[in-house]
């Protein structure tokens, strides 16, 4: 997954729930070095009666927000969304500095 890109990221996720395994791919493949370039990371581990939704939010530097229930979603196709908008900002990047 290309995170070179993330600005901000949030997650939410209930850890006995179906989603806790794609969450936790999410931030296990957000590397170290990201956090010292900037990026902001959240998470918020939520009760098994808590109201609030899981949620995978990502805020890109270019100011574009995607957010992905989850629950819903695999691993594979929230890497497949994310990477899609990062290789256009890549794309763009390596216009601008040609």
């Amino acid at each position: 997954m290309i995170t070179k890109f993330f600005a901000k990221v949030v997650v939410r996720f209930n850890p006995f729930g179906t989603e806790a395994k794609t969450a936790r791919l999410l931030l296990s493949a957000i590397p170290p070095a990201q956090r010292i370039q900037g990026a902001q990371i959240q998470n918020e581990v939520l009760t098994s009666d808590s109201v609030k939704v899981p949620t995978v939010k990502i805020t890109f530097k270019d100011k574009t927000e995607m957010e992905v229930d989850p629950r819903t979603t695999s691993f594979q196709e929230i890497s497949n969304i994310f990477d899609r908008h990062s290789r256009k900002l890549s794309l763009k990047e390596s216009i601008e500095n040609s």
